[in-house]
């Protein structure tokens, strides 16, 4: 019986130290994924990699059964071990100096120092046994012998890991709110998880204990291991939140799916292959069907639990507010509901489609009326007999320049050879969009060759419901038209706030005095729309470069609208990158050109390509770096104002 409790201990230790494996690969993955532009961020997935391979030699020594083998795999236990009190101290650093306390040089060259040391301590433990020698092999446990400078290191490694503890003890005591100051101190408890786990006296001790007390050893390492596990989750769910301006929610409910289908389904299908194996070989039965039974059994139901009960959880846990679950269903709604452009073109493909099957023709188009004036929307048949769009007569008063003509009883056209057009009117007021009987565009199909007693009456109603509907499809797209354009300005904006709230809720009034504007990464997005519309267009009038306080300035000393200020401040940040001299078409003028003849004077791609003697390819490569170069400097422009304030 004894001998069972032992095995069934050993297993379960084996695998939660997979699962600890597991959940360390899978969370570094998630920090390099989503939020690795912040330098806490960075910090914490290289202490993540140390734990990575400081298990991953833990569990291959385990696994292997030759001397060599074990002994090699060990020392690269070692090599993650030796990496964690640099990482650990980097980590403080960079959660301090989020608090506003950033490094003078002090802290700074300590880091370096330690990264070196690191290096040097884990290059000792490949190719040398001063750090750890002679590999001690027993039932339960492999471990490596202490070498001369093994006990220095543990005492430096334990005086890098209280360093690193009272400065993420610093940061704890800046943070500004109650959420900031819980949440850093979760990171503190938990990140001295890490070095307690791992700390390099355990494996001297902890194999010491497990030759006198085999059942106590796994027990006790059960249980860190576990403890580990969780705390390497809690670290990452505090981690997250660092210069990240999403909201909580968004952030609690991602981590939440990533870790439940990553580490928990991944933990759970190897426990299952480990048991299954270890219940054969045990009690001596053939497991051929049942292991591989189990095993897709281990990793489908989970997932299909999680989609049944997906929306509750996340419902519950992170919108327990019933107005933000009332705001999430609204959003889900608009996200099912909402057509896009493909969805409506396709709708817009059948209706032509029927509407030729109802006249006996096979040449059709729909054309539509926007900002920029008519565009075919789609079209069937023979390509070559489709008008060209700006020949559209789409106008208010289309009735009265063409001859009207009687298709059915009811039912007329507009005769435009070799076409027979049926105008499609707004139904409705649509304030800002469109007026009761506004031309929205024109459905146009071959003129037919027949009579229209031959015509029958369904027919005739058919024709009557697909102008109605594709009139109101029209007035549909307009309508979502402009709802995108409102989400498109609103996400700039919101997208700043939620910046600026995540920088704020560490470093206070230091975050909000900064100018987050163009630290944005859409700044140079930002920079291109402007200078595509330079001449006029939405993207420049509602740029958010019109809030920069150099676009305020140059206003108030022109006595000129934003929107003029900033077309100065484009001009001047592209006179500023122009070489000296005369212009040339060389090199070091290629981005000055490009800038010049691509947007101020507004030549075409092709044009601007042949003029520079480049593919249209390289073209637009060297386009986005004049535009960065171009955003770069409104960025310098902007600090030099802020500064001068």
């Amino acid at each position: 019986m004894l001998e069972i409790l032992s095995n069934a201990v050993t297993l379960f230790n084996e695998i939660i130290s997979v699962a600890v494996l597991i959940t360390a690969g899978s969370l570094l993955l998630y920090t390099l994924t989503f939020n690795l532009r912040d330098r806490a961020a960075r910090s914490f997935s290289l202490l993540l990699s140390c734990v990575f391979v400081t298990y991953l030699g833990d569990i291959a020594a385990t696994v292997l059964q030759t001397a060599p083998e074990i002994n090699f795999w060990l020392k690269v236990q070692m090599v993650g071990l030796a990496g964690i009190p640099a990482t650990y101290l980097h980590l403080s650093d960079a959660l301090l100096a989020l608090t506003g306390r950033p490094s003078r040089g002090r802290r700074r060259i300590g880091i370096r120092i330690a990264y070196t040391l690191c290096i040097a301590v884990a290059g000792l433990a490949i190719f040398s046994d001063y750090l750890v020698r002679d590999v001690v092999i027993t039932l339960f446990v492999r471990y490596l012998q202490p070498g001369i400078i093994f006990w220095p290191f543990s005492l430096a490694f334990g005086a890098a890991i209280v360093l690193g503890a009272v400065n993420i003890y610093r940061a704890y005591t800046r943070c500004l709110t109650r959420a900031t100051r819980r949440r850093m101190g979760y990171l503190l408890m938990a990140s001295l998880a890490i070095p307690v786990a791992v700390f390099p006296y355990l494996l001297v001790a902890g194999g010491q204990i497990a030759v006198a007390q085999p059942t106590v050893f796994l027990f006790i390492t059960t249980l860190v291991n576990g403890f580990l596990g969780a705390m390497l989750i809690v670290l990452t769910y505090t981690v997250s939140f660092f210069g990240t301006p999403q909201p909580d929610r968004i952030l609690k409910s991602r981590l939440f799916r990533w870790t439940y289908r990553g580490p928990f389904v991944a933990s759970l299908v190897v426990a299952t292959y480990v048991t299954i194996r270890w219940a054969g070989r045990r009690f001596e039965f053939d497991n051929t069907l049942l292991l591989p039974s189990l095993i897709v059994a281990a990793a489908m139901l989970p997932q299909f639990a999680f989609t049944l009960s997906r929306n509750t959880l996340e419902r519950w846990f992170f919108y327990g507010n019933a107005s933000d679950r009332e705001d999430l269903r609204r959003l889900r709604t608009l996200n099912e509901r909402l057509l896009t452009s493909g969805d409506i073109r396709q709708f817009l493909e059948i209706v032509l489609a029927t509407a030729c099957d109802v006249v006996h023709v096979s040449n059709g188009f729909i054309a539509v009326m926007d900002d920029d004036g008519a565009r075919l929307e789609v079209s069937l048949g023979a390509q070559q007999s489709m008008p060209e769009a700006q020949t559209l007569p789409i106008a208010d008063n289309i009735a009265a320049d063409l001859q009207p003509v009687s298709i059915f009883e009811g039912v007329h056209a507009l005769q435009w050879e070799p076409f027979w057009l049926f105008p499609l009117r707004a139904q409705s007021d649509q304030e800002g969009l469109a007026e009761a009987g506004e031309v929205l565009g024109v459905l146009g199909v071959e003129a037919a060759a027949i009579d229209e007693d031959e015509f029958t009456e369904d027919e005739r109603d058919t024709l009557q419901i697909l102008i109605a509907q594709t009139a109101s499809a029209l007035e549909d797209m307009r309508l979502q038209q402009r709802v995108f354009d409102a989400m498109d300005t609103l996400l700039v904006q919101v997208d700043e706030l939620q910046r600026l709230r995540a920088a704020a809720q560490y470093s206070g009034s230091r975050a909000i005095q900064q100018n987050t504007l163009l630290e944005s990464p859409d700044a140079a997005k930002w920079v291109k729309d402007a200078l595509t519309h330079y001449w006029g267009g939405p993207k420049l009038t509602e740029s958010p470069l019109l809030r920069l306080e150099i676009v305020q300035t140059l206003a108030d000393q022109n006595n000129d609208s934003t929107v003029n200020a900033l077309r100065l401040l484009l001009k001047d940040a592209i006179e500023q990158i122009k070489p000296p001299g005369n212009r040339k078409f060389t090199a070091d003028w290629l981005l000055y050109n490009i800038l010049e003849l691509k947007f101020m004077e507004g030549k075409k791609v092709r044009e601007v390509a042949l003029k520079l003697a480049v593919s249209e390819a390289d073209l637009y490569r060297k386009q986005r770096v004049a535009i960065e170069e171009v955003a770069r400097v409104i960025a310098s422009m902007e600090n030099e104002q802020l500064q001068g304030q």
